[in-house]
Formats: structure tokens, C-alpha cells, sequence
């Protein structure tokens, strides 16, 4: 009955904005991004038990396409539908390949009659038009189609999303379904940042202390590679592979000769004793040498690390200070660029050049330039000597989780009414201007060690996707939808089939029976229905703790944290996740005696309640260090948040020893955290 109501709700919506719209013809459907072009009749498609999935021509990747769309039904609305070759019949999904320059190479067109046709000029077009159907299909309950005609086609080429694995680790799971995420909204490229560092403020002014790491297995330089979390090269291939599957294009980063402790904490003399150990040593032949065995050791060979056609070799943020030193910059960016191209890649470049302006001939054709800060490159200006832009304006795209700068969600209200990537900055072109590749939203994960969580990360990051996908495949806003529409519709669709970062559940779990006592021993566990329950949340249970209870005990243990008791034998409750701790330091918990325990959850903190008494909330720790440099004090803030880990209640090694009942886990009101 929920999808029912959701659906025809949908429908009213629809119905309301179309103005002068028939109502009895089908009004256009919901999708993210929009629908270019609708044409309603009456009456809806619905699925039978005989619906089979036909790919009409003897194409293997038409074939796959179709297998992934069985896969995806399945996944999402639980049934099998079988896929043949052949010409269809009323009643089934049929996927061919029909010449029709006006969709482009990603456009595609569906006729929902008896059947439900897609077709589309190559094979990318079908793909996309298959998450059209599942987002559709997942709006009613019996999964049905309006009847009609619609052609859909992007604006822009390219539609990305930038996330920084070089400050945070961010686990090789989380990437996955960030690509499946993607995909399910159309957008096609995912930069991932390698390498970076933090701020040498928060580490005692010194570099040596300063965090940074680079993520990527290595071979050439043993030792590079980061400790607390990296990728193999095999893990980093798959990935790739995973997501050419879904046409979604990884371009990996290699930042220099800024942002680059990593390697000056690996080799020293790399590092500059002027400008900092953050930026290489331009004048240094020796980098050269090593970054030149780096990036071959990822591009060499038929199958290289770096599968994909782009390479980004970052040269943002470099000291201008001096006009050799600028000259050196520049020559440095010209020789990375033909080295990258010395592979048969297309280089990458975040945008410099008006910040390093000088003598020295830096590449530019058929080079792509990310355009971030205008004052650094001026995007006009950028596109005379050549290059073509990803249009990434910091301003206006830039999430830094709890660093009080930039945006900590970003504001979606403001994109989705004003913004296109024809607006770089306060450089202004045309609509689908071709210089103008498309655009990217980003999130830097500047404050190391301020406890944000990857699923923190996501939940700034998916708002945002949705946003940003509309965008980027049709620019402007020209239905003129209201925001406040736009969002509550994006509330309803799903993040991906089989993809819940945000741990989301729909009601009240009770994951024991009523009143029934689970023993635990310590050495064993009991599996529950949901793996975690994500923000806003409570949890509440039931404990009785034995005596002699095992110190640092698993209470409840999921797939991203664990929730113990009795912390460092003192009986307080805590919990960790992503590398962090925190604790509850106001109660100890006692032994030989029943206790109602609760602990609520939200994007910002962690509450936790005894009895029906709060005890403690944890949010919004601060932690200050001075700033020799500036005389002043800098502040960070921790995040002190926790998706609550239900997978499994107690442990097979140093498990809770005692009993615990009437464990219940409730979603609150639900809140879209913005802006």
C-alpha cells in the first residue's frame, strides 16, 4: 500500500506542475535526472509472470546489459525475469540498438505500449535507459510502467564527482557502491584523489608529524604505500573493471608537486626546505626521476593499473612566490602532461595556470582541466590557450566535512534553482558550451583525525549526487519544478539496487522476541535481522551484565562499527568505527542487575540514556592548538557520530557475558541534512 500511495502521490505532483495537462494521459514520469522529453497516453504497462527480457540483435553487450537489468530486478522488486534473444512479444522488456542522431552516443528512447521498447544509437544509451526503468518500476508496489513515449539525452558529457581518499581512507566496499550509486543517476566519471596531507598546525607545526599518505599498493617504492588503509594494485584494477561494467570512468590522481608529504616523508630530499615538505623540490632532478618510475609502474604494460583513458596529475596550489620557481612549475606541469600522454592517456590537470603565469609552454591540447578557483585559473582565459574544463567551482561545489570552510553539506537549494556548469565561478558561457566537458561536485577530507565516518561522508555526498546528476545531464531547471518537489521526490529513490550506505530501514525492528532472554557466554554470538540502522535512530535494549565481565566486551558488532561495554574493565559503554573511539564516561554500567539501556543517533552526535535519563550526549568536541605562525589558536571539531552496528549482538571472541532482552531499533522523524 506504501508504493501505491507514493506512486499515485507522484503522480498528483506531476499532474499539478503540467499545466494544462490532460488528466487522463499519463503525466511524465519521475526520474533522476529528468526526463528530456515526454509524450503521455493512457493506461500502464504491468509486469506478468510470463515478462521476459529480450535483447533483439546478437550483441554480447547487449546481452550483459540485459543481465544486469535481470540482476537489478531481482535485487530491487525480488523476481526473476528470464533473458532470451530474440524479437519480443506484449508483454516483455525489449532492448535493441536504432540509429538516431539526435540522442547522441548516451541518449536513448523508451515506448511503453503492451510492451516496453528501448532502444537506443549505441549501447551505453540502453544501459542508461535501464536505470530509467528501474527507477520507474520502483515507484509502485506491482513495479508498472506509464504508457507513453519518452527520448532522453544529456546536456554534458561529463558528470562527476571528486573524492579524496588521500586524507581519509575510504574502503575499498565504500568505492563500489559509489560506482553502482553513480550509475543509478547517470553520472559517468569518479576522480579518485591518492594522496594528500593534512594541515601541519594540528601536528605540532612540524611536517614530519604532519599525516599523509598515499593510498595505492607499490612495488617501485616499498614503503610508500599508506599503512592504515590502502588499495592493492588487483583490488584497484577490479575497481575499474566494476565500473567500465556500469560505463562509469574512474580517473585516478596522482597530486604533485603539491600536496605531496606523502613522498617527501618517504625520500626527504623530494621535499622543499622553502616552501614546505608539502611541496616537491622543482629544482631537485631527483623528482623527476621518481616520479617517473611512479607513474610507470601504474601505466606501463597491455594491462596497465591505470586501465581508463585519463590520468590526473593534479599541480594545484603550488608557491608562486618566485618567478623561477613559477617557470619550474610550469615546465614541471608541461613535462607530466606528455609523460601521462607518453602512455596513449589523456592527462588531467587541476587549473593553475593564471596563479603560475609565466614564459614556460605548458600543453594544452587535448588536455582537460579541472576549473576550480577562478583566481588560479580564469576559465576564459583557459579555454584561448585550449584546454577543455570540468567546471568545479570551490565555491559552490566543495563539501569539507566539519571544517567550517567551504560547504559542510552543500547547498542544493541554490544549485538546483541558479547554478549549471556554464557557471564557473563568476565566469559565465553559453549553455553546452564544447569547451565545456561538464562538471564535478568534490569532498576533501581536510581535518584529519576529526572523526568523520565514511558514512558521515556519504551522507553529505548522496544529497548532493542527486542534485548535481540533474544538473549535469540537463542543466537548466526548465520545468521550472520547485525545489522544495524536487527534494521530497528524491527522499523516494533509492540509493542503487543493493546499495544502503545510509543504513536506512523503513520501521520498527524488534530483532529479539518480546520478554525472551538471550545468554551470552562470551564466546558467542546471535545474528540479527538488519546489519545497522542509520541516522536518525534509537536503539534500546535490555542488559543484565554477569559479574566477571570480559573487559572491552562486543555488545553489538556491524558492518562498519562496534558497539562494546565495560571499556577498559571500567563498565562504561563505548563504541568505534573508522579507526576512532569514544566513550560514555558518565555511567558505569552494573553487574547482577537489570538495566533499560537507549542510545539515539544523529547526523550530529550520540546520545545515550539509562532508565529513560539522558546521561550523556557526545557532539561537538573541540579540540584547540596554537598557532605559532600566526599567534592565534586554531580549532578542530571531532564528530562524534555512530550508525549503529545490529548485525550481530555479542561476539565470538571477547564477547558481552550476561543477558540481554527486548532489543528494538526504531528510525525517527527522518531529516535531510542540508545547508
Amino acid at each position: 500500500m506504501e508504493y501505491i500511495n507514493r506512486f499515485y502521490w507522484l503522480i498528483a505532483l506531476c499532474l499539478i506542475i503540467s499545466t494544462g495537462a490532460n488528466a487522463s494521459v499519463n503525466p511524465k514520469p519521475f526520474v533522476i535526472p529528468e526526463l528530456k522529453e515526454w509524450k503521455g497516453s493512457d493506461g500502464a504497462f504491468v509486469p506478468t509472470e510470463a515478462t521476459k527480457i529480450v535483447y533483439a540483435a546478437n550483441n554480447p553487450e547487449l546481452e550483459r546489459i540485459a543481465r544486469i537489468f535481470a540482476q537489478d530486478y531481482q535485487t530491487m522488486f525480488g523476481r526473476s525475469l528470464e533473458v532470451v534473444q530474440g524479437k519480443g512479444a506484449a508483454g516483455d522488456f525489449i532492448f535493441s540498438l536504432r540509429t538516431d542522431k539526435k540522442l547522441g552516443k548516451e541518449g536513448y528512447t523508451i515506448r511503453v505500449t503492451d510492451r516496453v521498447a528501448l532502444s537506443a544509437p549505441e549501447n551505453i544509451g540502453v544501459y542508461w535507459g535501464t536505470r530509467t526503468l528501474l527507477q520507474i518500476a520502483e515507484q509502485s508496489e506491482n513495479h508498472q510502467l506509464p504508457k507513453g513515449t519518452l527520448r532522453d539525452y544529456p546536456d554534458y558529457p561529463l558528470r562527476g564527482f571528486m573524492i579524496d581518499c588521500g586524507r581519509k581512507f575510504i574502503p575499498l566496499s565504500y568505492l563500489q557502491d559509489y560506482v553502482k550509486t553513480m550509475s543509478y543517476y547517470k553520472m559517468n566519471t569518479l576522480q579518485i584523489h591518492l594522496n594528500d596531507n593534512g594541515f601541519k598546525q594540528y601536528f605540532e607545526h612540524d611536517w614530519s608529524k604532519t599525516y599523509a599518505a598515499f593510498r595505492l599498493e607499490c612495488d617501485t617504492y616499498p614503503g610508500l604505500t599508506a599503512r592504515d588503509g590502502h588499495y592493492t594494485k588487483k583490488e584497484f584494477v577490479d575497481l575499474q573493471k566494476l565500473a567500465e561494467q556500469s560505463y562509469v570512468e574512474i580517473i585516478p590522481e596522482i597530486d604533485i608537486p603539491a600536496h605531496s608529504l606523502a613522498f617527501s616523508h618517504y625520500k626527504p630530499e623530494l621535499g622543499s626546505k622553502e616552501y614546505g615538505m608539502d611541496h616537491l623540490d622543482l629544482f631537485n632532478p631527483e623528482v623527476y626521476t621518481f616520479f617517473d618510475a611512479l607513474f610507470k609502474e601504474y601505466l606501463e604494460g597491455e594491462e596497465p593499473v591505470f586501465r581508463g583513458n585519463k590520468v590526473h596529475v593534479g599541480t594545484d596550489e603550488y608557491s608562486n612566490a618566485k618567478k623561477e620557481v613559477v617557470e619550474k612549475f610550469r615546465a614541471f606541469t608541461d613535462h607530466y602532461i606528455r609523460y601521462i600522454e607518453s602512455f596513449g592517456k589523456q592527462a588531467c590537470v587541476w587549473g593553475a595556470l593564471t596563479h603560475a603565469k609565466g614564459d614556460t609552454p605548458v600543453k594544452s591540447e587535448n588536455v582537460i582541466m579541472n576549473a576550480w578557483y577562478n583566481g588560479y585559473a580564469d576559465p576564459k582565459e583557459m579555454i584561448k590557450q585550449g584546454y577543455h574544463l570540468i567546471s568545479i567551482p570551490d565555491g559552490l561545489v566543495y563539501i569539507v566535512p566539519q571544517a567550517g570552510y567551504y560547504y559542510d553539506y552543500l547547498n542544493t537549494k541554490s544549485l538546483y534553482e541558479k547554478w549549471t556548469p556554464a557557471q564557473i565561478g563568476k565566469a559565465v558561457f553559453e549553455e553546452k558550451d564544447p569547451n565545456i566537458l561538464g562538471g564535478m561536485f568534490a569532498v576533501w577530507n581536510d581535518r584529519v583525525g576529526n572523526g568523520i565516518s565514511q558514512q558521515d561522508v556519504h551522507i553529505r555526498t548522496f544529497p548532493a549526487m542527486q542534485v548535481m546528476s540533474e544538473k549535469l545531464w540537463k542543466g537548466e531547471n526548465t520545468r521550472n519544478i520547485p525545489f522544495e518537489t524536487f527534494e521530497t521526490w528524491c527522499r523516494t529513490t533509492p540509493e542503487a539496487p543493493g546499495v544502503n550506505l545510509q543504513a536506512s530501514i523503513d520501521d520498527r525492528k524488534d530483532l529479539t522476541l518480546s520478554g525472551q532472554e538471550i545468554i551470552l557466554q562470551g564466546n558467542d554470538s546471535v545474528l540479527t535481522s538488519i546489519p545497522e540502522i542509520g541516522y536518525p535512530y534509537s536503539v534500546e535494549f535490555e542488559i543484565y551484565a554477569d559479574p566477571k565481565p570480559n573487559i572491552d566486551a562486543v555488545l553489538f558488532k556491524g558492518p562498519h562499527s562496534v558497539f562494546t561495554a565495560n571499556w577498559q574493565n571500567t563498565g562504561k559503554f563505548a563504541f568505534s568505527r573508522d579507526g576512532y573511539e569514544f566513550i560514555f564516561h558518565s555511567y558505569r554500567l552494573p553487574v547482577e542487575k537489570w538495566t533499560k539501556v537507549r542510545v539515539e543517533g544523529d547526523a550530529k552526535g550520540t546520545s545515550l540514556y539509562i532508565n529513560g535519563e539522558l546521561q550523556e550526549r557526545l557532539e561537538g568536541r573541540i579540540g584547540v592548538v596554537y598557532n605559532q605562525k600566526s599567534l592565534r589558536k586554531d580549532s578542530i571539531w571531532y564528530q562524534e557520530t555512530l550508525i549503529f552496528p545490529l548485525k550481530q549482538i555479542g561476539d565470538k571472541l571477547l564477547g558481552f557475558k550476561g543477558r540481554i532482552r527486548n532489543v528494538i531499533c526504531t528510525p525517527l522523524n527522518e531529516k535531510r541534512y542540508s545547508l
